[in-house]
Protein backbone atom coordinates (compact mmCIF):
# COMPACT_ATOMS: atom_id res chain seq x y z
CA UNK A 1 0.00 0.00 0.00
CA UNK A 2 1.82 2.85 -1.42
CA UNK A 3 -0.17 5.90 0.29
CA UNK A 4 -1.19 4.12 3.83
CA UNK A 5 2.72 2.10 3.58
CA UNK A 6 4.19 4.59 6.44
CA UNK A 7 0.99 4.94 8.31
CA UNK A 8 1.17 4.58 12.19
CA UNK A 9 -2.32 4.36 14.58
CA UNK A 10 -0.14 4.85 17.30
CA UNK A 11 -1.67 2.87 19.49
CA UNK A 12 -5.17 4.52 18.93
CA UNK A 13 -8.28 2.88 17.75
CA UNK A 14 -8.52 3.50 14.22
CA UNK A 15 -10.91 4.03 11.98
CA UNK A 16 -9.69 2.72 8.52
CA UNK A 17 -7.35 -0.06 10.65
CA UNK A 18 -6.74 -2.35 13.40
CA UNK A 19 -4.21 -2.31 15.98
CA UNK A 20 -2.13 -4.95 13.91
CA UNK A 21 -2.47 -2.58 11.09
CA UNK A 22 -4.97 -4.73 8.90
CA UNK A 23 -7.22 -2.79 7.13
CA UNK A 24 -11.10 -3.45 8.87
CA UNK A 25 -13.72 -4.92 6.87
CA UNK A 26 -16.17 -2.76 5.78
CA UNK A 27 -13.11 0.33 4.92
CA UNK A 28 -11.10 -2.43 2.27
CA UNK A 29 -12.78 -1.06 -1.11
CA UNK A 30 -12.06 2.45 0.43
CA UNK A 31 -8.26 1.97 1.55
CA UNK A 32 -8.06 -0.05 -1.84
CA UNK A 33 -9.73 2.88 -3.82
CA UNK A 34 -6.99 5.50 -2.22
CA UNK A 35 -4.29 3.32 -1.71
CA UNK A 36 -4.24 3.80 -5.95
CA UNK A 37 -4.09 7.04 -6.07
CA UNK A 38 -0.34 8.87 -6.31
CA UNK A 39 0.33 11.40 -3.53
CA UNK A 40 0.09 14.02 -6.70
CA UNK A 41 -3.58 12.80 -7.41
CA UNK A 42 -4.23 13.08 -3.57
CA UNK A 43 -2.62 16.73 -3.76
CA UNK A 44 -4.59 17.80 -6.56
CA UNK A 45 -7.62 16.31 -5.24
CA UNK A 46 -7.56 18.28 -1.93
CA UNK A 47 -6.75 21.16 -4.24
CA UNK A 48 -10.22 21.38 -6.42
CA UNK A 49 -11.99 20.36 -3.01
CA UNK A 50 -10.60 23.82 -1.53
CA UNK A 51 -11.24 25.84 -4.32
CA UNK A 52 -14.84 23.88 -4.63
CA UNK A 53 -15.55 25.61 -1.13
CA UNK A 54 -13.90 28.74 -1.75
CA UNK A 55 -16.10 29.48 -4.93
CA UNK A 56 -19.63 27.91 -3.19
CA UNK A 57 -18.60 30.60 -0.66
CA UNK A 58 -18.91 27.65 2.47
CA UNK A 59 -17.85 29.37 5.16
CA UNK A 60 -18.05 30.34 9.16
CA UNK A 61 -17.42 33.01 11.60
CA UNK A 62 -15.00 32.20 14.53
CA UNK A 63 -16.75 33.94 17.49
CA UNK A 64 -14.80 36.29 19.19
CA UNK A 65 -13.20 37.56 16.15
CA UNK A 66 -13.43 40.41 14.83
CA UNK A 67 -17.21 41.25 13.25
CA UNK A 68 -17.81 39.53 9.26
CA UNK A 69 -14.67 38.15 9.02
CA UNK A 70 -15.22 34.68 7.61
CA UNK A 71 -13.90 31.47 7.20
CA UNK A 72 -12.94 28.53 4.60
CA UNK A 73 -14.40 25.57 6.65
CA UNK A 74 -11.36 23.34 6.67
CA UNK A 75 -12.62 20.16 4.87
CA UNK A 76 -10.65 16.73 4.76
CA UNK A 77 -11.56 14.27 1.51
CA UNK A 78 -10.74 11.07 3.49
CA UNK A 79 -14.21 10.35 4.76
CA UNK A 80 -14.71 8.49 7.69
CA UNK A 81 -16.72 5.67 7.10
CA UNK A 82 -18.96 2.94 9.84
CA UNK A 83 -20.40 -0.68 8.79
CA UNK A 84 -23.65 -0.91 8.58
CA UNK A 85 -24.38 -2.81 11.53
CA UNK A 86 -22.78 -0.68 14.13
CA UNK A 87 -24.67 2.11 12.27
CA UNK A 88 -28.36 0.61 12.90
CA UNK A 89 -27.46 0.30 16.56
CA UNK A 90 -26.35 3.82 17.11
CA UNK A 91 -29.49 4.30 15.26
CA UNK A 92 -31.83 2.71 17.78
CA UNK A 93 -30.03 4.41 20.35
CA UNK A 94 -30.11 8.26 19.31
CA UNK A 95 -33.87 7.26 18.67
CA UNK A 96 -34.21 6.03 22.08
CA UNK A 97 -32.37 9.28 23.66
CA UNK A 98 -34.42 11.69 21.85
CA UNK A 99 -37.47 10.22 22.45
CA UNK A 100 -36.66 10.38 26.45
CA UNK A 101 -35.24 13.82 26.29
CA UNK A 102 -38.36 15.07 24.84
CA UNK A 103 -40.95 13.34 27.71
CA UNK A 104 -38.42 15.00 30.08
CA UNK A 105 -38.73 18.26 28.95
CA UNK A 106 -42.54 18.22 28.90
CA UNK A 107 -42.23 16.47 32.16
CA UNK A 108 -40.39 19.15 34.08
CA UNK A 109 -42.54 21.98 32.54
CA UNK A 110 -45.60 20.53 33.72
CA UNK A 111 -46.13 17.64 36.25
CA UNK A 112 -42.35 17.12 37.56
CA UNK A 113 -43.10 13.85 37.86
CA UNK A 114 -39.58 12.95 37.68
CA UNK A 115 -38.73 15.22 40.50
CA UNK A 116 -41.47 14.40 42.13
CA UNK A 117 -40.04 10.31 42.19
CA UNK A 118 -36.32 11.81 43.00
CA UNK A 119 -34.90 10.80 40.07
CA UNK A 120 -33.52 14.05 39.54
CA UNK A 121 -32.92 16.91 42.15
CA UNK A 122 -35.19 19.55 41.89
CA UNK A 123 -32.29 22.48 42.59
CA UNK A 124 -30.11 20.88 39.61
CA UNK A 125 -33.00 21.56 37.02
CA UNK A 126 -34.54 25.17 38.65
CA UNK A 127 -30.92 26.44 39.06
CA UNK A 128 -30.27 25.74 35.22
CA UNK A 129 -28.91 29.07 33.21
CA UNK A 130 -31.47 27.24 30.49
CA UNK A 131 -34.67 26.16 32.61
CA UNK A 132 -37.48 28.97 31.88
CA UNK A 133 -39.85 29.48 34.33
CA UNK A 134 -42.08 30.96 31.77
CA UNK A 135 -41.70 28.11 29.98
CA UNK A 136 -44.36 26.16 32.76
CA UNK A 137 -47.82 25.14 31.59
CA UNK A 138 -46.36 25.26 27.63
CA UNK A 139 -47.85 22.69 25.59
CA UNK A 140 -46.11 22.50 22.40
CA UNK A 141 -47.81 21.48 19.28
CA UNK A 142 -47.74 17.52 18.91
CA UNK A 143 -46.16 17.73 22.71
CA UNK A 144 -43.23 17.42 20.43
CA UNK A 145 -40.00 20.07 21.87
CA UNK A 146 -36.84 18.82 19.96
CA UNK A 147 -37.72 18.59 16.80
CA UNK A 148 -33.93 19.19 15.74
CA UNK A 149 -31.03 17.75 17.09
CA UNK A 150 -27.05 17.00 17.20
CA UNK A 151 -25.83 14.92 19.29
CA UNK A 152 -21.86 14.15 19.85
CA UNK A 153 -20.53 11.06 20.19
CA UNK A 154 -17.33 9.72 19.67
CA UNK A 155 -14.86 6.07 19.77
CA UNK A 156 -13.30 5.95 23.30
CA UNK A 157 -10.05 3.62 23.47
CA UNK A 158 -12.31 0.35 23.98
CA UNK A 159 -13.99 1.06 20.85
CA UNK A 160 -17.35 1.86 21.66
CA UNK A 161 -19.13 5.28 20.89
CA UNK A 162 -20.08 7.05 23.92
CA UNK A 163 -22.50 10.32 23.97
CA UNK A 164 -20.66 13.17 24.54
CA UNK A 165 -23.07 15.48 24.56
CA UNK A 166 -26.50 16.43 23.47
CA UNK A 167 -27.24 19.67 21.55
CA UNK A 168 -31.04 20.93 21.43
CA UNK A 169 -31.22 24.27 21.01
CA UNK A 170 -29.67 25.32 18.13
CA UNK A 171 -27.57 22.77 16.84
CA UNK A 172 -25.48 23.67 13.44
CA UNK A 173 -23.24 21.82 11.03
CA UNK A 174 -25.97 20.33 8.75
CA UNK A 175 -24.54 22.26 5.98
CA UNK A 176 -21.55 21.16 5.79
CA UNK A 177 -22.24 17.75 5.91
CA UNK A 178 -24.66 18.21 2.46
CA UNK A 179 -22.18 20.36 0.84
CA UNK A 180 -19.22 17.69 2.22
CA UNK A 181 -21.09 15.16 0.24
CA UNK A 182 -21.42 16.98 -3.13
CA UNK A 183 -18.10 18.01 -3.55
CA UNK A 184 -16.77 14.07 -2.48
CA UNK A 185 -19.04 12.99 -5.03
CA UNK A 186 -17.50 15.99 -7.93
CA UNK A 187 -13.63 14.87 -6.93
CA UNK A 188 -14.39 10.72 -6.16
CA UNK A 189 -17.33 10.13 -8.92
CA UNK A 190 -16.02 6.68 -9.54
CA UNK A 191 -15.18 5.70 -5.83
CA UNK A 192 -18.55 7.08 -4.67
CA UNK A 193 -20.41 4.85 -7.61
CA UNK A 194 -18.45 1.92 -6.44
CA UNK A 195 -19.18 1.93 -2.44
CA UNK A 196 -22.79 1.54 -1.05
CA UNK A 197 -23.28 4.58 0.50
CA UNK A 198 -26.85 5.91 2.62
CA UNK A 199 -27.72 8.99 1.16
CA UNK A 200 -27.88 12.39 2.98
CA UNK A 201 -29.46 14.62 0.42
CA UNK A 202 -33.06 14.36 0.99
CA UNK A 203 -32.47 15.55 5.30
CA UNK A 204 -33.65 19.66 3.68
CA UNK A 205 -36.83 17.49 3.12
CA UNK A 206 -36.76 15.54 5.59
CA UNK A 207 -36.04 18.97 7.71
CA UNK A 208 -39.36 20.67 6.18
CA UNK A 209 -41.52 17.97 6.32
CA UNK A 210 -40.94 17.87 10.49
CA UNK A 211 -41.36 22.17 10.45
CA UNK A 212 -44.77 21.39 8.76
CA UNK A 213 -45.70 18.52 11.17
CA UNK A 214 -46.44 21.16 14.03
CA UNK A 215 -48.09 23.82 11.77
CA UNK A 216 -51.34 25.19 13.11
CA UNK A 217 -52.45 25.37 9.58
CA UNK A 218 -52.83 22.97 6.77
CA UNK A 219 -50.40 24.26 3.90
CA UNK A 220 -48.09 26.66 6.03
CA UNK A 221 -45.64 29.22 5.09
CA UNK A 222 -42.34 28.56 6.95
CA UNK A 223 -39.67 30.24 7.92
CA UNK A 224 -36.04 30.54 9.04
CA UNK A 225 -35.28 33.60 12.12
CA UNK A 226 -31.89 34.15 12.02
CA UNK A 227 -29.98 36.52 13.97
CA UNK A 228 -28.19 37.85 11.05
CA UNK A 229 -25.13 38.49 8.58
CA UNK A 230 -22.59 38.69 11.58
CA UNK A 231 -24.38 34.90 13.32
CA UNK A 232 -21.23 32.52 12.67
CA UNK A 233 -23.83 30.28 11.48
CA UNK A 234 -25.03 32.37 8.92
CA UNK A 235 -24.00 30.44 5.95
CA UNK A 236 -26.25 27.54 7.44
CA UNK A 237 -29.09 29.27 7.81
CA UNK A 238 -29.69 30.60 3.98
CA UNK A 239 -28.35 27.71 2.67
CA UNK A 240 -30.74 25.39 4.66
CA UNK A 241 -33.59 27.98 3.65
CA UNK A 242 -32.71 27.96 0.26
CA UNK A 243 -32.83 24.09 0.01
CA UNK A 244 -36.23 24.13 1.35
CA UNK A 245 -37.31 26.90 -0.27
CA UNK A 246 -38.70 29.13 2.29
CA UNK A 247 -37.73 32.76 3.26
CA UNK A 248 -34.83 33.35 5.95
CA UNK A 249 -35.85 36.32 7.69
CA UNK A 250 -34.49 38.20 10.61
CA UNK A 251 -36.78 39.78 13.64
CA UNK A 252 -36.83 43.34 11.74
CA UNK A 253 -38.84 41.41 8.87
CA UNK A 254 -41.31 39.99 11.46
CA UNK A 255 -44.64 41.48 13.76
CA UNK A 256 -47.10 40.55 15.84
CA UNK A 257 -50.54 41.65 14.69
CA UNK A 258 -53.90 40.26 16.93
CA UNK A 259 -51.87 37.46 18.41
CA UNK A 260 -50.17 36.30 14.79
CA UNK A 261 -47.44 36.49 13.31
CA UNK A 262 -46.80 38.00 9.85
CA UNK A 263 -43.56 38.58 7.61
CA UNK A 264 -43.11 41.96 5.98
CA UNK A 265 -42.55 41.34 1.64
CA UNK A 266 -43.29 43.36 -0.50
CA UNK A 267 -46.90 42.73 -1.32
CA UNK A 268 -47.47 43.60 2.33
CA UNK A 269 -47.37 41.28 5.40
CA UNK A 270 -48.22 37.84 4.65
CA UNK A 271 -49.26 35.03 7.56
CA UNK A 272 -46.16 33.10 9.53
CA UNK A 273 -47.02 29.50 10.83
CA UNK A 274 -43.70 27.76 11.74
CA UNK A 275 -40.36 29.54 12.38
CA UNK A 276 -37.23 27.35 12.69
CA UNK A 277 -35.60 29.74 14.96
CA UNK A 278 -31.99 30.22 15.23
CA UNK A 279 -31.81 32.37 18.07
CA UNK A 280 -31.64 31.76 21.66
CA UNK A 281 -35.08 31.42 23.62
CA UNK A 282 -33.97 34.32 25.89
CA UNK A 283 -34.07 36.75 22.40
CA UNK A 284 -36.86 35.60 21.10
CA UNK A 285 -39.30 38.20 22.89
CA UNK A 286 -38.18 40.95 24.32
CA UNK A 287 -41.83 41.50 25.92
CA UNK A 288 -41.11 38.20 28.03
CA UNK A 289 -37.27 38.10 28.12
CA UNK A 290 -34.61 39.96 27.75
CA UNK A 291 -35.99 43.43 26.90
CA UNK A 292 -32.60 44.51 25.35
CA UNK A 293 -33.12 41.85 23.22
CA UNK A 294 -33.09 43.13 18.75
CA UNK A 295 -33.24 40.07 17.44
CA UNK A 296 -36.29 38.59 18.66
CA UNK A 297 -40.02 39.81 17.77
CA UNK A 298 -42.18 41.83 20.48
CA UNK A 299 -45.20 39.46 21.02
CA UNK A 300 -44.14 36.38 19.59
CA UNK A 301 -44.71 34.32 22.76
CA UNK A 302 -47.64 35.00 23.32
CA UNK A 303 -48.79 34.21 19.60
CA UNK A 304 -47.04 31.22 20.29
CA UNK A 305 -48.82 30.27 23.78
CA UNK A 306 -52.26 30.88 21.15
CA UNK A 307 -51.23 28.32 18.76
CA UNK A 308 -51.04 31.13 16.26
CA UNK A 309 -47.36 30.44 15.13
CA UNK A 310 -45.02 27.18 16.11
CA UNK A 311 -41.76 27.54 16.98
CA UNK A 312 -39.00 24.92 16.33
CA UNK A 313 -37.43 24.16 18.35
CA UNK A 314 -39.76 24.95 21.75
CA UNK A 315 -38.59 27.38 23.90
CA UNK A 316 -37.05 25.74 26.90
CA UNK A 317 -35.68 22.99 25.40
CA UNK A 318 -31.92 24.06 26.21
CA UNK A 319 -32.70 22.84 29.85
CA UNK A 320 -31.93 19.20 28.31
CA UNK A 321 -28.51 20.43 26.59
CA UNK A 322 -27.24 21.79 29.97
CA UNK A 323 -24.12 19.53 30.76
CA UNK A 324 -25.08 18.96 33.93
CA UNK A 325 -28.44 17.16 32.97
CA UNK A 326 -26.39 14.99 30.71
CA UNK A 327 -25.28 12.90 33.13
CA UNK A 328 -29.28 11.60 34.25
CA UNK A 329 -30.38 10.89 30.67
CA UNK A 330 -29.81 7.46 30.99
CA UNK A 331 -31.81 7.68 33.99
CA UNK A 332 -34.40 9.78 32.39
CA UNK A 333 -34.54 6.63 29.48
CA UNK A 334 -34.91 3.87 32.68
CA UNK A 335 -37.97 6.27 34.05
CA UNK A 336 -40.17 7.22 30.81
CA UNK A 337 -39.52 4.16 28.68
CA UNK A 338 -38.51 1.22 31.41
CA UNK A 339 -35.29 0.17 29.38
CA UNK A 340 -31.48 0.59 29.95
CA UNK A 341 -29.28 3.00 27.59
CA UNK A 342 -28.68 1.65 24.45
CA UNK A 343 -25.72 3.83 24.00
CA UNK A 344 -23.16 4.60 27.02
CA UNK A 345 -22.81 8.15 28.56
CA UNK A 346 -18.87 8.96 29.36
CA UNK A 347 -18.43 8.84 33.13
CA UNK A 348 -18.83 12.64 34.48
CA UNK A 349 -18.75 13.95 38.02
CA UNK A 350 -20.65 16.80 38.87
CA UNK A 351 -19.06 19.77 41.01
CA UNK A 352 -22.71 20.72 42.69
CA UNK A 353 -22.07 17.17 44.63
CA UNK A 354 -19.78 17.44 47.55
CA UNK A 355 -17.90 14.06 47.25
CA UNK A 356 -18.00 14.36 43.26
CA UNK A 357 -16.27 17.85 43.43
CA UNK A 358 -13.75 16.74 45.99
CA UNK A 359 -12.70 14.17 43.80
CA UNK A 360 -11.98 16.98 40.67
CA UNK A 361 -10.59 19.64 42.72
CA UNK A 362 -8.27 16.43 43.09
CA UNK A 363 -7.55 15.42 39.85
CA UNK A 364 -7.84 18.88 37.85
CA UNK A 365 -4.62 17.50 35.96
CA UNK A 366 -6.50 14.38 34.93
CA UNK A 367 -10.22 15.14 33.60
CA UNK A 368 -11.61 17.42 31.24
CA UNK A 369 -13.43 19.87 33.32
CA UNK A 370 -16.66 22.06 31.27
CA UNK A 371 -18.88 24.68 32.06
CA UNK A 372 -22.44 23.52 31.47
CA UNK A 373 -23.79 26.07 29.13
CA UNK A 374 -20.89 26.68 27.00
CA UNK A 375 -20.21 25.16 23.70
CA UNK A 376 -17.53 25.58 20.72
CA UNK A 377 -14.83 24.28 22.77
CA UNK A 378 -15.10 27.23 25.19
CA UNK A 379 -15.35 27.08 28.92
CA UNK A 380 -13.15 24.22 29.06
CA UNK A 381 -10.01 22.97 31.01
CA UNK A 382 -8.13 20.20 29.51
CA UNK A 383 -6.18 19.13 32.43
CA UNK A 384 -3.34 16.79 31.18
CA UNK A 385 -2.15 20.18 29.33
CA UNK A 386 -3.18 22.52 31.12
CA UNK A 387 -0.86 24.84 33.23
CA UNK A 388 -0.57 25.11 37.33
CA UNK A 389 -2.31 28.84 36.94
CA UNK A 390 -5.00 27.20 34.59
CA UNK A 391 -5.75 24.81 36.91
CA UNK A 392 -5.78 27.72 39.67
CA UNK A 393 -8.36 29.86 37.83
CA UNK A 394 -10.56 26.51 37.18
CA UNK A 395 -10.70 25.84 41.01
CA UNK A 396 -11.37 28.77 41.68
CA UNK A 397 -14.49 29.28 39.41
CA UNK A 398 -15.52 25.53 40.80
CA UNK A 399 -15.69 26.60 44.10
CA UNK A 400 -17.49 29.98 43.28
CA UNK A 401 -20.16 28.73 40.99
CA UNK A 402 -20.24 24.80 41.63
CA UNK A 403 -23.32 24.02 39.76
CA UNK A 404 -21.98 25.59 36.41
CA UNK A 405 -19.33 22.73 36.23
CA UNK A 406 -18.57 19.37 35.46
CA UNK A 407 -15.58 16.88 35.14
CA UNK A 408 -14.73 13.81 32.73
CA UNK A 409 -12.44 11.71 31.95
CA UNK A 410 -10.29 12.16 29.14
CA UNK A 411 -10.79 10.45 26.30
CA UNK A 412 -8.41 8.71 24.00
CA UNK A 413 -10.48 9.49 20.93
CA UNK A 414 -10.67 7.11 17.59
CA UNK A 415 -8.72 8.81 15.12
CA UNK A 416 -9.22 8.68 10.78
CA UNK A 417 -6.46 9.15 8.11
CA UNK A 418 -6.33 12.60 7.45
CA UNK A 419 -4.15 14.53 4.30
CA UNK A 420 -1.65 16.52 6.64
CA UNK A 421 1.06 18.60 3.99
CA UNK A 422 0.91 16.04 1.12
CA UNK A 423 1.78 12.97 4.17
CA UNK A 424 -1.41 10.85 5.74
CA UNK A 425 -1.14 11.29 9.34
CA UNK A 426 -4.04 10.09 12.12
CA UNK A 427 -6.24 12.70 12.95
CA UNK A 428 -8.72 12.90 16.21
CA UNK A 429 -12.70 12.65 15.26
CA UNK A 430 -15.97 12.80 16.66
CA UNK A 431 -19.31 12.34 15.02
CA UNK A 432 -22.75 14.83 15.12
CA UNK A 433 -25.40 12.79 14.07
CA UNK A 434 -28.69 15.23 13.28
CA UNK A 435 -32.25 13.59 13.99
CA UNK A 436 -35.51 15.32 13.61
CA UNK A 437 -38.46 14.34 15.80
CA UNK A 438 -41.94 15.27 13.53
CA UNK A 439 -44.08 12.28 12.40
CA UNK A 440 -41.83 10.16 13.01
CA UNK A 441 -38.14 10.35 14.42
CA UNK A 442 -35.63 10.07 11.20
CA UNK A 443 -31.68 9.88 11.80
CA UNK A 444 -29.80 11.63 9.45
CA UNK A 445 -27.36 8.25 8.69
CA UNK A 446 -23.37 9.22 9.49
CA UNK A 447 -23.62 12.98 10.16
CA UNK A 448 -20.57 15.37 10.62
CA UNK A 449 -17.45 13.99 11.45
CA UNK A 450 -15.30 16.90 13.31
CA UNK A 451 -11.39 16.41 12.84
CA UNK A 452 -9.18 18.30 15.28
CA UNK A 453 -6.59 19.21 12.54
CA UNK A 454 -4.03 20.25 15.28
CA UNK A 455 -1.59 17.19 15.89
CA UNK A 456 -2.50 15.15 19.23
CA UNK A 457 -5.37 17.46 19.64
CA UNK A 458 -8.46 16.48 20.97
CA UNK A 459 -10.48 19.41 20.03
CA UNK A 460 -12.55 19.40 17.27
CA UNK A 461 -14.33 22.63 17.08
CA UNK A 462 -14.31 24.81 14.04
CA UNK A 463 -13.66 27.73 16.29
CA UNK A 464 -10.85 26.08 17.97
CA UNK A 465 -8.81 24.76 14.52
CA UNK A 466 -11.00 21.79 13.87
CA UNK A 467 -12.44 20.80 10.49
CA UNK A 468 -14.53 18.45 8.85
CA UNK A 469 -14.34 14.77 6.60
CA UNK A 470 -17.78 13.83 4.96
CA UNK A 471 -19.07 10.29 7.10
CA UNK A 472 -19.92 7.70 4.84
CA UNK A 473 -22.50 5.10 6.11
CA UNK A 474 -21.95 1.65 4.28
CA UNK A 475 -25.65 0.28 3.02
CA UNK A 476 -24.11 -3.36 2.37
Amino acid sequence: MAIFANYDTNGFHDEYFTAEGIVRDYAKDLVLNIDALSKKDLKEKQKAAELAFFNMGITFTVTGEESGVERIFPFDMLPRIIDQQEWLSTERGLKQRIHALNLFIHDIYNEQKIIKDNVIPREIIESGASFIPQCKGLNPPKNIWAHITGTDLVRGADGKIYVLEDNLRCPSGVSYVLENRLIMKRIFPKLFESMSVSHVDDYPSQLLATLTHVSPVENPTVVILTPGIYNSAYFEHSFLAHQMGIQVVEGKDLVVENDFVYMRTTDGLARVDVIYRRIDDLFLDPLVFRADSLLGVPGLMKAYVKGNVSLVNAPGTGIADDKVIYKFVPDMIKYYLGEESILNNVPTYLCCDNKEREYVLNNLENLVVKAANEAGGYGMLMGPSSTAKQRSEFTDKIKANPRNYLAQPVLALSRVPTLINNQIEGRHVDLRPYILYGKDIYVMPGGLTRVALKKGSLIVNSSQGGGSKDTWVRTA
